[in-house]
């Protein structure tokens, strides 16, 4: 029989459905002034770049995983991407719709950019560089954009609650690469699971609060 770990696997699936719903959002502001065919050009066009850039990082990012304090910026970056998913107002007016097909191709790139890193630096994370775990998040990821991805982000509009769990979700395994970097790691070695659940539970919680405080400032 074949060890799954069930945890990690349901971590990779909630990560690329809310990163995934992140790409449709991007793309969907973007194109708007385009007209259909045009639009329908650039949607594929940032859909394959998306595929491609997180192959490409899922690559290096395994290599990436030998060097010194790698958990440890991943971490950090996997909390303040469950931070930016709680402001999504502000995030949407950033995005830029052009009239011209290359502007938007090259604003929606930019996007898949930064967004196909903070896919793969999340899924090392939940597979603790498991390669066959990374390998089924990315490949998870693929039909999840090409296929599900605006479905997701109506699900998302409709159902805000799905967006802080997503948070959580990002959170909880920003604070366990944290944890297992190897000089932090030594300290909890004992209680690990207890220490994880406990830094995981209060950085939530402040991530959720400073988010929520952020967005009601910005409203008022």
């Amino acid at each position: 029989m074949l060890n799954i770990d069930w945890l990690s696997l349901m971590q990779i699936i909630s990560i690329d459905i809310v990163l995934s719903a992140d790409n449709a959002l991007i793309i969907a502001m973007a194109t708007k002034k385009l007209s259909k065919v045009d639009q329908n050009k650039a949607i594929l066009i940032g859909v394959l770049g998306a595929i491609i850039l997180r192959i490409i990082f899922a690559t290096g990012v395994v290599y990436l995983l030998h060097f010194p304090l790698i958990y440890m910026v991943g971490g950090l970056l996997l909390i303040w991407i469950g931070y930016k998913l709680l402001l999504k107002d502000e995030e949407t007016q950033a995005i830029t719709s052009h009239v011209s097909l290359r502007k938007v191709v090259m604003t929606i790139i930019s996007a898949d950019l930064i967004m196909s890193l903070d896919n793969v630096v999340a899924l090392v994370g939940a597979s603790e560089g498991n390669l066959a775990l990374l390998t089924f998040g990315v490949v998870i990821s693929i039909p999840l954009i090409l296929f599900g991805a605006k479905f997701i982000a109506m699900l998302i509009a409709k159902y805000p609650i799905l967006l802080y769990l997503g948070c959580g979700v990002l959170v909880y395994t920003g604070v366990k690469m944290i944890v297992h970097e190897p000089f932090v790691f030594q300290f909890f070695r004992l209680n690990e699971g207890f220490i994880t659940i406990i830094l995981s539970v209060i950085t939530t919680i402040g991530v959720i609060v400073s988010g929520y405080m952020t967005n009601k400032q910005h409203h008022a």
